[in-house]
Protein backbone atom coordinates (compact mmCIF):
# COMPACT_ATOMS: atom_id res chain seq x y z
CA UNK A 1 0.00 0.00 0.00
CA UNK A 2 1.45 3.87 -0.87
CA UNK A 3 1.93 5.85 1.92
CA UNK A 4 0.04 9.60 1.74
CA UNK A 5 1.33 12.73 2.82
CA UNK A 6 0.65 13.82 5.99
CA UNK A 7 -1.54 16.80 4.60
CA UNK A 8 -4.52 15.28 2.51
CA UNK A 9 -4.55 18.25 0.48
CA UNK A 10 -1.58 17.06 -1.26
CA UNK A 11 -1.86 15.09 -3.96
CA UNK A 12 1.84 15.04 -5.87
CA UNK A 13 4.31 13.26 -3.63
CA UNK A 14 7.48 11.32 -3.69
CA UNK A 15 6.94 7.67 -2.23
CA UNK A 16 9.07 7.09 0.37
CA UNK A 17 12.16 4.36 -0.10
CA UNK A 18 10.90 0.96 1.65
CA UNK A 19 13.36 -0.48 3.91
CA UNK A 20 13.15 -2.31 7.31
CA UNK A 21 16.11 -2.49 9.67
CA UNK A 22 16.16 -3.66 12.94
CA UNK A 23 15.39 -2.16 15.59
CA UNK A 24 17.83 -2.07 18.92
CA UNK A 25 16.35 -4.81 20.78
CA UNK A 26 15.73 -2.29 23.86
CA UNK A 27 13.65 0.03 21.85
CA UNK A 28 11.71 -2.54 20.34
CA UNK A 29 11.02 -3.83 23.91
CA UNK A 30 9.60 -0.70 24.67
CA UNK A 31 7.39 -0.33 21.73
CA UNK A 32 6.30 -4.27 22.07
CA UNK A 33 5.38 -2.82 25.30
CA UNK A 34 3.62 -0.49 24.27
CA UNK A 35 1.43 -2.19 21.72
CA UNK A 36 2.81 -0.45 18.46
CA UNK A 37 2.27 -2.53 15.42
CA UNK A 38 5.98 -3.12 14.18
CA UNK A 39 4.50 -6.31 11.46
CA UNK A 40 4.96 -3.85 8.84
CA UNK A 41 8.37 -2.94 10.06
CA UNK A 42 10.14 0.12 11.00
CA UNK A 43 10.77 2.71 9.66
CA UNK A 44 6.96 4.06 8.64
CA UNK A 45 7.98 6.84 6.36
CA UNK A 46 5.03 9.31 4.77
CA UNK A 47 4.97 10.30 1.22
CA UNK A 48 7.50 13.58 0.64
CA UNK A 49 5.10 16.58 -0.93
CA UNK A 50 7.05 17.02 -4.25
CA UNK A 51 6.26 20.46 -4.88
CA UNK A 52 7.46 23.64 -2.83
CA UNK A 53 3.70 25.42 -2.69
CA UNK A 54 2.41 21.95 -0.82
CA UNK A 55 5.39 22.29 1.67
CA UNK A 56 4.48 26.08 2.87
CA UNK A 57 0.52 24.34 3.34
CA UNK A 58 2.10 22.10 5.95
CA UNK A 59 1.18 24.31 9.53
CA UNK A 60 0.71 27.75 7.04
CA UNK A 61 -1.58 28.85 9.08
CA UNK A 62 -1.27 30.87 12.46
CA UNK A 63 -2.45 29.14 15.66
CA UNK A 64 -3.36 30.52 19.03
CA UNK A 65 -0.33 29.21 21.47
CA UNK A 66 -1.05 28.71 25.29
CA UNK A 67 2.25 28.56 26.75
CA UNK A 68 2.44 26.11 29.70
CA UNK A 69 5.30 27.97 31.13
CA UNK A 70 3.69 31.05 31.20
CA UNK A 71 0.65 29.34 32.99
CA UNK A 72 3.29 27.96 35.32
CA UNK A 73 4.39 31.48 36.04
CA UNK A 74 1.28 32.90 36.75
CA UNK A 75 -0.60 30.08 38.36
CA UNK A 76 2.96 28.40 41.04
CA UNK A 77 6.22 30.65 39.92
CA UNK A 78 8.22 28.27 42.49
CA UNK A 79 7.58 25.15 40.82
CA UNK A 80 6.86 23.64 43.94
CA UNK A 81 4.28 20.74 42.92
CA UNK A 82 7.11 19.89 40.59
CA UNK A 83 10.67 20.19 42.20
CA UNK A 84 9.15 18.69 45.47
CA UNK A 85 8.41 15.51 44.12
CA UNK A 86 11.56 15.16 43.02
CA UNK A 87 14.15 13.06 45.31
CA UNK A 88 16.97 15.28 43.96
CA UNK A 89 17.51 18.83 41.32
CA UNK A 90 20.97 19.52 40.28
CA UNK A 91 21.71 22.37 38.35
CA UNK A 92 24.53 21.25 35.66
CA UNK A 93 26.10 24.91 35.10
CA UNK A 94 25.67 28.00 36.23
CA UNK A 95 23.29 29.30 33.04
CA UNK A 96 21.62 26.02 31.28
CA UNK A 97 21.17 22.14 31.93
CA UNK A 98 19.31 20.78 34.81
CA UNK A 99 18.85 16.86 36.02
CA UNK A 100 15.84 15.78 37.98
CA UNK A 101 16.05 12.36 39.29
CA UNK A 102 13.06 10.19 40.98
CA UNK A 103 10.43 11.45 39.08
CA UNK A 104 8.43 9.71 36.38
CA UNK A 105 6.93 12.52 32.99
CA UNK A 106 4.64 10.04 32.66
CA UNK A 107 2.90 10.52 36.10
CA UNK A 108 3.35 14.18 35.67
CA UNK A 109 -0.61 16.08 36.48
CA UNK A 110 -1.43 19.30 34.44
CA UNK A 111 0.01 21.19 36.87
CA UNK A 112 3.54 19.57 37.03
CA UNK A 113 3.51 19.42 33.85
CA UNK A 114 2.80 23.18 33.56
CA UNK A 115 5.71 23.87 36.14
CA UNK A 116 8.09 21.61 34.16
CA UNK A 117 7.39 24.16 30.90
CA UNK A 118 8.47 26.81 33.18
CA UNK A 119 11.80 24.88 34.61
CA UNK A 120 12.69 24.32 30.87
CA UNK A 121 12.16 27.95 29.95
CA UNK A 122 14.20 28.79 32.12
CA UNK A 123 17.00 26.55 32.30
CA UNK A 124 16.57 25.66 28.65
CA UNK A 125 17.49 21.87 29.19
CA UNK A 126 16.09 19.42 31.52
CA UNK A 127 17.24 16.04 32.03
CA UNK A 128 15.36 12.79 33.86
CA UNK A 129 17.23 9.82 35.06
CA UNK A 130 15.55 6.19 34.59
CA UNK A 131 12.44 6.83 32.67
CA UNK A 132 9.76 4.29 31.68
CA UNK A 133 7.85 6.15 28.94
CA UNK A 134 6.08 4.79 25.80
CA UNK A 135 5.91 6.86 22.46
CA UNK A 136 2.20 7.30 23.25
CA UNK A 137 3.04 8.77 26.82
CA UNK A 138 5.75 10.96 24.92
CA UNK A 139 3.11 12.09 22.64
CA UNK A 140 0.32 13.10 25.50
CA UNK A 141 2.97 15.20 27.32
CA UNK A 142 3.82 16.89 24.16
CA UNK A 143 0.04 17.64 23.36
CA UNK A 144 -0.05 19.26 26.42
CA UNK A 145 2.41 21.66 25.36
CA UNK A 146 0.92 22.77 22.08
CA UNK A 147 0.77 21.57 18.52
CA UNK A 148 2.94 18.33 17.86
CA UNK A 149 5.15 18.64 15.05
CA UNK A 150 4.33 16.37 12.23
CA UNK A 151 7.09 16.03 9.84
CA UNK A 152 6.07 15.56 6.04
CA UNK A 153 9.58 13.25 5.59
CA UNK A 154 10.66 11.56 8.99
CA UNK A 155 9.79 8.26 9.99
CA UNK A 156 6.70 8.21 12.38
CA UNK A 157 6.02 5.40 14.88
CA UNK A 158 3.21 3.48 13.66
CA UNK A 159 0.17 4.73 14.87
CA UNK A 160 1.78 7.67 16.95
CA UNK A 161 2.57 10.60 14.58
CA UNK A 162 4.68 13.26 15.83
CA UNK A 163 7.16 10.53 17.17
CA UNK A 164 10.10 8.79 15.78
CA UNK A 165 13.14 6.42 16.35
CA UNK A 166 16.26 7.40 15.34
CA UNK A 167 19.59 5.41 15.49
CA UNK A 168 22.74 5.07 13.70
CA UNK A 169 21.98 2.25 11.31
CA UNK A 170 18.78 4.41 10.54
CA UNK A 171 20.37 7.39 10.12
CA UNK A 172 23.46 6.12 7.68
CA UNK A 173 20.57 5.28 5.32
CA UNK A 174 19.68 8.95 5.13
CA UNK A 175 22.64 10.85 4.75
CA UNK A 176 26.37 9.35 5.24
CA UNK A 177 28.53 10.78 7.23
CA UNK A 178 32.06 10.20 8.29
CA UNK A 179 34.75 11.39 10.72
CA UNK A 180 35.41 14.36 8.36
CA UNK A 181 31.68 15.16 7.65
CA UNK A 182 29.85 13.68 10.48
CA UNK A 183 26.62 14.58 9.47
CA UNK A 184 23.65 17.20 10.49
CA UNK A 185 23.09 16.65 13.54
CA UNK A 186 26.69 17.11 14.55
CA UNK A 187 26.70 20.89 14.59
CA UNK A 188 24.98 23.13 16.15
CA UNK A 189 21.64 24.07 14.59
CA UNK A 190 18.10 24.52 16.26
CA UNK A 191 15.40 22.37 15.52
CA UNK A 192 12.68 23.46 12.69
CA UNK A 193 13.44 27.03 12.22
CA UNK A 194 11.81 27.23 8.59
CA UNK A 195 8.19 27.07 10.19
CA UNK A 196 5.39 29.36 10.45
CA UNK A 197 5.93 28.82 13.97
CA UNK A 198 9.28 26.92 15.16
CA UNK A 199 9.30 24.70 17.16
CA UNK A 200 9.34 25.24 21.37
CA UNK A 201 9.79 21.87 23.45
CA UNK A 202 11.43 18.89 22.06
CA UNK A 203 11.73 15.45 23.89
CA UNK A 204 14.36 13.09 23.61
CA UNK A 205 14.60 9.57 24.85
CA UNK A 206 17.52 7.66 24.62
CA UNK A 207 17.13 3.75 24.85
CA UNK A 208 20.79 2.96 24.01
CA UNK A 209 23.74 5.10 23.82
CA UNK A 210 27.30 4.50 22.38
CA UNK A 211 30.40 2.76 24.54
CA UNK A 212 32.36 6.02 23.95
CA UNK A 213 31.36 9.20 22.77
CA UNK A 214 27.55 9.97 21.72
CA UNK A 215 27.23 12.70 23.81
CA UNK A 216 25.27 16.12 23.22
CA UNK A 217 25.68 20.23 23.70
CA UNK A 218 23.39 22.56 24.48
CA UNK A 219 23.92 26.24 24.16
CA UNK A 220 22.08 29.22 26.00
CA UNK A 221 20.43 31.85 23.73
CA UNK A 222 19.98 33.75 26.80
CA UNK A 223 23.22 34.28 27.50
CA UNK A 224 24.42 34.43 24.18
CA UNK A 225 22.54 37.31 24.02
CA UNK A 226 23.62 38.51 27.41
CA UNK A 227 27.21 38.06 26.42
CA UNK A 228 26.95 41.14 23.79
CA UNK A 229 27.24 44.66 24.32
CA UNK A 230 24.47 46.78 25.25
CA UNK A 231 25.01 49.21 21.75
CA UNK A 232 25.11 45.77 19.69
CA UNK A 233 22.28 44.53 20.52
CA UNK A 234 20.94 47.92 19.51
CA UNK A 235 21.58 46.65 16.19
CA UNK A 236 19.81 43.61 16.33
CA UNK A 237 17.11 44.19 18.41
CA UNK A 238 13.93 44.44 16.20
CA UNK A 239 15.26 43.39 12.70
CA UNK A 240 14.43 39.74 11.37
CA UNK A 241 16.47 37.19 9.49
CA UNK A 242 15.74 34.11 6.66
CA UNK A 243 15.80 31.12 8.32
CA UNK A 244 15.51 27.74 5.75
CA UNK A 245 14.05 24.45 5.90
CA UNK A 246 16.76 20.92 5.90
CA UNK A 247 14.90 18.99 3.39
CA UNK A 248 14.09 20.96 -0.54
CA UNK A 249 11.14 20.46 -3.14
CA UNK A 250 10.72 21.85 -6.39
CA UNK A 251 8.99 24.95 -7.89
CA UNK A 252 5.69 23.99 -9.10
CA UNK A 253 6.17 25.25 -13.36
CA UNK A 254 10.08 25.81 -13.18
CA UNK A 255 11.20 22.34 -11.95
CA UNK A 256 14.30 22.40 -13.96
CA UNK A 257 15.76 25.26 -11.45
CA UNK A 258 16.23 22.49 -9.07
CA UNK A 259 15.62 21.68 -5.69
CA UNK A 260 14.72 24.79 -3.02
CA UNK A 261 14.37 25.17 0.42
CA UNK A 262 11.28 26.51 2.48
CA UNK A 263 12.67 29.89 3.31
CA UNK A 264 11.15 32.15 6.51
CA UNK A 265 11.67 35.09 8.44
CA UNK A 266 11.70 35.36 12.11
CA UNK A 267 13.09 37.87 14.77
CA UNK A 268 16.58 37.37 15.57
CA UNK A 269 15.51 38.47 19.36
CA UNK A 270 12.61 36.50 20.39
CA UNK A 271 11.28 37.06 24.02
CA UNK A 272 10.11 33.81 25.82
CA UNK A 273 6.44 34.44 27.03
CA UNK A 274 7.13 32.45 30.31
CA UNK A 275 10.48 33.97 31.12
CA UNK A 276 10.20 37.70 29.35
CA UNK A 277 13.75 37.48 28.81
CA UNK A 278 15.46 37.96 25.58
CA UNK A 279 17.08 34.91 23.84
CA UNK A 280 19.35 34.91 20.37
CA UNK A 281 17.54 33.37 17.72
CA UNK A 282 20.20 32.52 15.05
CA UNK A 283 22.47 29.22 14.05
CA UNK A 284 24.73 28.54 11.83
CA UNK A 285 23.11 25.58 10.29
CA UNK A 286 20.02 27.42 8.90
CA UNK A 287 20.09 31.25 8.99
CA UNK A 288 20.48 32.28 5.93
CA UNK A 289 20.34 36.45 6.37
CA UNK A 290 19.76 39.51 7.94
CA UNK A 291 16.78 40.72 6.39
CA UNK A 292 17.54 44.07 4.77
CA UNK A 293 21.34 43.86 4.82
CA UNK A 294 23.87 43.33 2.01
CA UNK A 295 25.41 40.03 2.16
CA UNK A 296 28.36 40.95 3.48
CA UNK A 297 26.82 42.96 6.25
CA UNK A 298 24.64 40.36 7.21
CA UNK A 299 27.46 37.52 6.72
CA UNK A 300 29.34 40.05 8.90
CA UNK A 301 26.92 39.98 12.06
CA UNK A 302 25.54 36.72 11.44
CA UNK A 303 29.68 34.85 12.28
CA UNK A 304 30.10 37.18 14.72
CA UNK A 305 27.00 35.94 16.62
CA UNK A 306 27.53 32.51 15.65
CA UNK A 307 31.31 32.47 17.15
CA UNK A 308 29.37 33.70 20.38
CA UNK A 309 27.03 30.86 21.10
CA UNK A 310 29.30 29.06 19.92
CA UNK A 311 32.47 29.21 21.44
CA UNK A 312 31.59 30.67 24.86
CA UNK A 313 32.01 27.27 26.91
CA UNK A 314 30.62 28.63 29.71
CA UNK A 315 26.92 29.33 28.57
CA UNK A 316 27.15 25.56 27.34
CA UNK A 317 26.49 22.16 29.04
CA UNK A 318 27.54 18.69 27.20
CA UNK A 319 25.52 15.97 28.43
CA UNK A 320 26.83 12.45 28.72
CA UNK A 321 24.00 10.22 28.39
CA UNK A 322 22.81 6.96 29.76
CA UNK A 323 20.39 4.33 28.90
CA UNK A 324 16.88 5.67 30.14
CA UNK A 325 17.41 9.07 30.15
CA UNK A 326 14.82 11.38 28.58
CA UNK A 327 15.64 15.45 27.43
CA UNK A 328 13.24 18.22 26.92
CA UNK A 329 14.84 21.47 25.86
CA UNK A 330 13.50 24.49 23.88
CA UNK A 331 14.31 24.93 20.57
CA UNK A 332 13.32 28.99 20.75
CA UNK A 333 16.51 29.90 23.44
CA UNK A 334 19.00 27.26 22.60
CA UNK A 335 20.97 25.66 20.09
CA UNK A 336 22.33 22.00 20.37
CA UNK A 337 24.81 19.66 18.61
CA UNK A 338 25.37 16.10 18.77
CA UNK A 339 28.62 15.19 19.11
Amino acid sequence: MASMAIDARIIDVVQPKKDTLGLPAPTKGRLDKAGIDLSNGYPYRPAAPLYLDDAYKIRGTNWDHNDAGARAKKSNPSKSNLLEGASKVTHLTSHIGTEIEGLQLKYLNDQQRDELALLIAERSVVFFRDQDISSQQQKTLGDHYGVVEIHPQAPHVPGVEGTTVIWPAFQATERKADFRNPGGASRWHTDLVHELQPAGITHLHNDIVPTIGGDTLWASGYSAYEKLSPEFRKIIDGRKAVYCSAHTYLERGNEHAGPKHILREHPLVRVHPATGWKSLFVNRAMTRGIVGLDKAESDLILNYLYDVYEKNVDIQVRFKWTPRISALWDNRITIHNAS
